[in-house]
């Protein structure tokens, strides 16, 4: 089974701009339902005391990956040369309602990464200019590949829950969360620099890599929801602020769709 193969469902979801953000309302709207049923539960329909959650597998180590896409960019902005990418781990601690522990409160700390990748345009981190400069390069020089990166050191927290609070990695789940970055760093990278007949110039490893933080926001703040079975769901997330600095550029946000491997 090729590589492709395997990435075309997280391809065809990030193009699906319509299809990912049902995806995350639908996780928000699920969680935030399941939170309201657990605080107006008289009752637990077990005696939770008699069990001891302390040393369960509950999703302490999270592992997420998958598409990235920046909403409400100028169509200049041509994004689609390879597949713009996320992936996160995090070391999280989880706390079980003491009424009712199929809901818990879980946070934690880990890194996040976010590859967007350029169609025949170029995004110059060199520049001196107040905002960030892009322009379409067909007709010129330009790298067959070329990226933005940015890195950010993050604090996530999720409200829970699991059907089957015992054994977390038998058990549906679903959580709702936010989370919070600091840019550790950010840059564009660009590889194979060719010609407009396509032909390459220095040969196809030959890398470019501009590194600054003028232009990407400092600070990262975010939704996130997610579902799925055992150690295996599928989660979306959206910056509700800005990719770039306020003044820097065009109001974009960035919106994500992946998988997350967790109960480890």
């Amino acid at each position: 089974m090729s590589i492709q193969l395997f990435l075309w469902p997280i391809v065809f979801i990030q193009r699906t701009k319509q299809t990912m953000k049902k995806l995350v309302f639908l996780s928000i709207a699920l969680t935030a339902t399941l939170f309201a049923t657990a605080q107006t539960a008289k009752k637990p329909t077990k005696d939770w005391s008699k069990f001891d959650f302390t040393n369960r597998a509950a999703d302490h180590l999270m592992i997420q990956y998958g598409g990235d896409s920046w909403t409400s960019r100028p169509t200049a902005l041509r994004t689609g040369n390879g597949l713009s990418r996320h992936f996160n781990v995090y070391f999280m601690f989880d706390k079980p309602f003491k009424t009712n522990p199929k809901y818990s409160v879980a946070y934690g700390i880990g890194i996040g990464s976010s590859n967007i990748f350029f169609n025949n345009t170029k995004v110059d981190f060199k520049s001196a200019a107040n905002t960030l400069q892009y322009a379409a390069v067909d007709s010129v020089d330009h790298f067959k590949k070329n990226k933005v990166t940015s890195i950010y050191a993050e604090i996530p927290a999720e409200i829970r829950y699991y059907s089957n609070p015992e054994n977390p990695n038998k058990s549906w789940k679903a959580a709702i969360g936010v989370k919070v970055g600091s840019l550790l760093k950010a840059y564009t990278k660009g590889k194979n620099l060719i010609n407009k007949k396509g032909e390459s110039v220095y040969g196809t490893s030959y890398i470019e890599k501009d590194v600054t933080k003028r232009y990407i926001n400092g600070t990262m703040l975010a939704f996130t929801g997610r579902v799925g079975y055992g150690s295996w769901s599928l989660g979306a997330g959206y910056q509700f602020n800005g990719v770039l600095k306020e003044g820097f550029g065009p109001t974009m946000h960035r919106f994500s769709v992946g998988i997350t491997l967790s109960g480890l």
